[in-house]
């Protein structure tokens, strides 16, 4: 696609050129059309370590090379498109920036004729403009999980978001309160893992922005309070081939496939070190392991483990097919996200790794009678000890990505 024939038609004055980095912070450049040619062609100049990268000042320009089949143009702004960029350095592709390690991870399944795809659940709060409270003061029910009342107090917020999603086609099918007070998700159709990445930080910007239009401030973060359940990022996974879900076997007593099983096996051997991309901040362990919440659960995993559709488990299998890993939270990058999924499942797949028999129990009251289930990591330092001594994920990731990746979360 030429943007600037895009733009022409579409009426575009400006074009956000956009990457994320390695904390998942989105970056931009605000671009008029008039320039958008070069931009295509060569991409936008940043200071990679203005953000969050491992790099030096010493550093020659980082170029964000927009990706064309990325474009959105803003529902709220129309003259306004938003594009995802892959990042280039003195003509070679920056190793360590997220979009450019899924795009490996993508182009590593394709090799086996393979296509990941997903669909994210991304909780939110709506909170007061300086992030203090829950917007809402009538919100205080002790069980508010898809409380009629508290949604329809903010149907203003949510259903301009839901009205733009059918706008950019995402296939919006369900919106509801969330477990905590003050806490929402929205949901739309899953697809290819790097069209979900992208949406995923789109989404992210698109829910900011419409809050503070109404006053409001919108946060992801993992546990903003103590007492309310938090933020998760449930990703729906299946696995296909052409048009066939190589992840479905009807004659499974779940629905699943030898491969699918596998598949899930990879990313429970590598839960442990994987919990550093999916679970990356400091925030995110309060989350994880946490006491019972106002609402009588978590809903977050605390063990190694999964299970048909029950909730309490790390994994669960809702519907032949596919199944939901509920490991990530609010903060996980979305890009990183589904690399390690890709990563992890693929070592799973071509190791035919065995995820062992599905429990049945309420893994929440009956975990003490699985003394020997691997256990999720308690803190950021435990992840991060994790992931440098998994060689499965150095190589699927590359080595310099890792070493940058636990270099800047150590200076954190």
């Amino acid at each position: 696609m030429d943007l600037k024939n895009y733009a022409k038609k579409e009426k575009i004055k400006y074009f956000m050129v956009t990457y994320t980095d390695l904390f998942g912070v989105q970056r931009a450049k605000l671009v008029p059309a008039s320039a958008i040619s070069d931009m295509q062609k060569d991409g936008a100049g940043f200071a990679g370590f203005a953000s969050w990268l491992d790099m030096t000042p010493a550093y020659p320009d980082m170029l964000a090379v927009p990706d064309p089949q990325s474009v959105i143009k803003l529902p709220w702004k129309k003259d306004v498109a938003w594009l995802a960029s892959n990042c280039m350095m003195e003509g070679k592709l920056v190793e360590q920036a997220p979009r450019n390690v899924l795009n490996k991870a993508v182009d590593r399944a394709k090799k086996s004729n393979m296509r990941v795809k997903t669909g994210i659940e991304a909780e939110f709060f709506l909170l007061t403009p300086d992030g203090s409270a829950i917007s809402d003061p009538y919100d205080n029910a002790e069980k508010p999980c898809y409380d009629q009342q508290a949604l329809m107090r903010r149907y203003d917020v949510i259903a301009e978001i839901c009205d733009y999603l059918g706008i950019l086609g995402w296939g919006p099918y369900q919106n509801d309160h969330e477990d905590a007070n003050g806490q929402f998700e929205m949901n739309w159709n899953y697809d290819d893992c790097l069209i979900t990445a992208d949406r995923h930080v789109f989404f992210k910007f698109m829910v900011k922005t419409i809050a503070e239009k109404h006053g409001l401030r919108a946060t992801f973060m993992p546990k903003p309070f103590e007492n309310l359940t938090g933020n998760g990022c449930h990703a729906h996974i299946s696995l296909w081939k052409g048009n066939q879900n190589v992840f479905l076997d009807n004659g499974d007593r779940m629905g699943l496939s030898k491969d699918a099983y596998h598949f899930l096996g990879g990313i429970m051997n590598c839960a442990q070190a994987l919990s550093v991309f999916f679970n990356p901040t400091i925030n995110s362990y309060r989350r994880i392991n946490a006491p019972p919440t106002k609402s009588g659960a978590t809903w977050s995993p605390s063990s190694i483990s999964y299970s048909g559709n029950n909730r309490t488990h790390m994994i669960r299998i809702p519907d032949p097919g596919r199944f939901e890993l509920r490991l990530m939270d609010g903060s996980s990058n979305p890009y990183l996200l589904q690399a390690g999924i890709i990563a992890a499942g693929f070592l799973g797949l071509n190791n035919k790794i065995d995820p062992g028999e599905p429990l049945t129990c309420n893994m929440y009251e009956d975990y003490r009678n699985y003394p020997n289930l691997k256990k999720l990591p308690e803190d950021i330092e435990d992840s991060l000890s994790e992931l440098e001594k998994n060689k499965e994920l150095h190589e699927a990731f590359g080595e310099n990505v890792i070493k940058s990746y636990i270099k800047i979360k150590n200076m954190e």
